[in-house]
């Protein structure tokens, strides 16, 4: 009942104050680290996510009101978050083809299962660890 996505639904669509009703719950399982996080992704929440961030010490009320009020009506998070899998899938594209971020996720749209390990056994080096020596010492790849 009380999920992540009602709070960020009631911020950025609803403008419901979840917060200020009778159930003391849904103040006590509001995460303010994890909705800030989540704002900070878009360019039109970064600044408010980044302010709650300072006053950190803030009550949970407080913070979601602040957010509440001071975040413009708009439907976000509409695409999927990528997994950890395909994070470490989006690493080989980029280092395979020298693609950006943006780049290689569209690759990764494309690419079959079968192409992806194709690359990845291209890319692999062997061994269980790979060093290397840098003017500061050893650092290790990988």
């Amino acid at each position: 009942m009380y999920e992540l996505k009602d709070y960020l639904k009631a911020i950025n669509e609803t403008k419901m104050p979840l917060l200020d009703s009778d159930d003391i719950t849904w103040e006590k399982k509001y995460p303010p680290y994890v909705i800030n996080r989540c704002l900070s992704m878009f360019y039109d929440t970064l600044m408010s996510a980044n302010e709650m961030n300072g006053y950190h010490f803030l009550s949970k009320k407080l913070q979601f009101h602040f957010l509440l009020n001071s975040v413009r009506k708009k439907k976000r998070f509409g695409g999927k978050w990528l997994s950890k899998s395909k994070i470490n899938e989006l690493e080989f594209v980029k280092n395979y083809y020298g693609y950006s971020n943006e780049k290689a996720r569209e690759a990764l749209t494309i690419l079959s299962k079968k192409q992806i390990e194709c690359i990845k056994q291209k890319l692999n080096t062997g061994g269980r660890k790979r060093w290397v020596m840098r003017l500061s010492g050893l650092q290790r790849i990988c």
